[in-house]
């Protein structure tokens, strides 16, 4: 049985969508068998993987809405064992749809019960907001990821984060856990940066993931290519940290040892881009 896992954060530009791509990437380069669900209207995981979204006919909007089987919405990455149900524009309407249907936080829930079986992950993108296609992932979901950025008002919205979060465990799921919170764009070069480091380990302690995603040029690159960093620069500084941020929730999950599968290309036939540092 797979693990369904949100990763949230209502706050925009902390590398929730960059760490989705790079770590179910690695994560299916490790063995495992993943499924990427793309629930944020802006659709930046599924560009990440080089898919157009103006040739996308058919989108999660589809289960969520009008329950399609998500089976028939899956979509290829290049990368082996990785597919994802891909975002459409018609997802930004879906809060709105969504208030007046029936069992409206626990949609994804039920359609996602047939997949569970198929993969070792099943990876939710979140809006940047707590609205209620972000309480449809909290609720379908086993666990949380929260990437945070190293900036002053981090722990703010953390806060606000783990109080849905509660909300989300005392009236529609119980058994919600945090899986883990990752530090993003960290700077070693400043100090803000080692204070929010210090400061969130303090309050959350081993829920916080050892390893830490550098602030990269690489990394931000990246998704104008449409390729994860494993295909963009696979020896760049934020590589080797998303490779490390899956090889910890394998040995954290006990997963077995990796298989190393071989990157493949982003759909269409991309390539790496070569040149340049590797921070």
């Amino acid at each position: 049985m797979g693990q369904i896992i949100a990763c949230a954060n209502q706050k925009g530009g902390v590398g929730k969508t960059t760490t989705v791509v790079n770590l179910s990437t690695y994560l299916a380069l490790a063995g495992d068998t993943v499924l990427v669900i793309d629930l944020d209207p802006q659709g930046n995981t599924t560009s990440g993987f080089g898919l157009d979204r103006s040739e996308i006919n058919h989108s999660v909007y589809e289960a969520i809405i009008e329950d399609a089987k998500v089976a028939d919405l899956i979509a290829g990455t290049g990368i082996p064992g990785l597919s994802i149900v891909p975002s459409s524009i018609s997802l930004a309407g879906a809060e709105v749809e969504l208030a007046p249907l029936p069992q409206r936080e626990r949609r994804l829930a039920r359609i996602l019960t047939e997949l569970v079986a198929a993969y070792d992950y099943i990876i939710l993108d979140c809006p940047p907001s707590l609205g209620l296609l972000t309480v449809n992932a909290l609720t379908a979901a086993d666990a949380v990821v929260i990437p945070i950025q190293c900036e002053y008002y981090a722990l703010e919205g953390l806060s606000q984060l783990i109080a849905t979060i509660n909300l989300v465990r005392n009236h529609l799921n119980p058994d919600l856990a945090i899986k883990g919170v990752v530090l993003t764009m960290y700077d070693p070069r400043t100090n803000l940066s080692a204070e929010v480091d210090a400061e969130v380990r303090k309050h959350l302690g081993r829920a916080v993931f050892e390893t830490v995603i550098p602030r990269s040029v690489r990394l931000s690159e990246a998704p104008s290519y449409g390729l994860p960093i494993a295909l963009y620069r696979p020896d760049s500084k934020g590589a080797e940290a998303y490779a490390a941020l899956a090889a910890e929730m394998r040995e954290r999950d006990g997963r077995p040892e990796p298989v190393s599968r071989a990157a493949g290309t982003a759909p269409g036939g991309s390539t790496p881009a070569v040149g340049g540092s590797s921070s």
